[in-house]
């Protein structure tokens, strides 16, 4: 996501700004858990992409060729919850939902953040907090596509752009934002 320097931070953030915003609107939603979820879901990216310390060329790793940063995500979160709960454990058997409960909703949202098998996800969302996950992460990175594509994408005539992949067609710059011009009441003696 974001593929720049500090991308995938800057795409986390918005994507938890996102689900505040959204959160009074679905009051049903773990909201906890869900932010949860959303700074855990792309960690795995930390040793798939393999950045070098200067720079911006990914280079190819083999972990992240072979496993993939959803795989090592989960393992992320499992080595971090075991380490935690054995420093914490007596203070987490209070904790109501079970700590492991948490553990297995948040290695659900790791786990389905890309929707669906064909696209990465060995399950799909099946919790209302994996499904907003999925829709704010897929959001943000279309319209970060749409962002870049503006400034890096061939124009092709008037507000038309060349097609980024994998949005599914040219682009179109959007229409202005809507302003209303309020012009000062005329009082009775400027009506003629």
């Amino acid at each position: 996501h974001h593929a720049r320097r500090g991308g995938l931070v800057e795409h986390s953030a918005q994507m938890m700004r996102i689900a505040k915003q959204i959160a009074p609107l679905y009051p049903q939603l773990n909201v906890d858990l869900l932010l949860a979820g959303i700074l855990f879901h792309d960690c795995g990216k930390l040793w798939e992409n393999a950045l070098p310390e200067n720079g911006f060329v990914m280079s190819y790793d083999e972990l992240g060729e072979l496993v993939g940063h959803i795989s090592i995500g989960i393992e992320v979160v499992n080595a971090l919850w075991r380490k935690v709960n054995s420093e914490n454990a007596t203070e987490w058997k209070a904790l109501s939902p079970p700590s492991e409960d948490v553990r297995v909703h948040l290695l659900h949202l790791v786990a389905s953040h890309h929707g669906e098998k064909e696209f990465g996800s060995p399950v799909e969302p099946r919790t209302p907090e994996a499904m907003a996950l999925h829709y704010i992460d897929n959001l943000d990175a279309r319209l970060e596509m749409f962002a870049a594509g503006y400034v890096t994408a061939k124009p092709l005539a008037a507000r038309i752009f060349e097609r980024v992949w994998p949005l599914p067609g040219n682009l179109v710059t959007s229409l202005q934002k809507f302003e209303i011009s309020v012009t000062p009441a005329k009082s009775d003696d400027q009506l003629f």
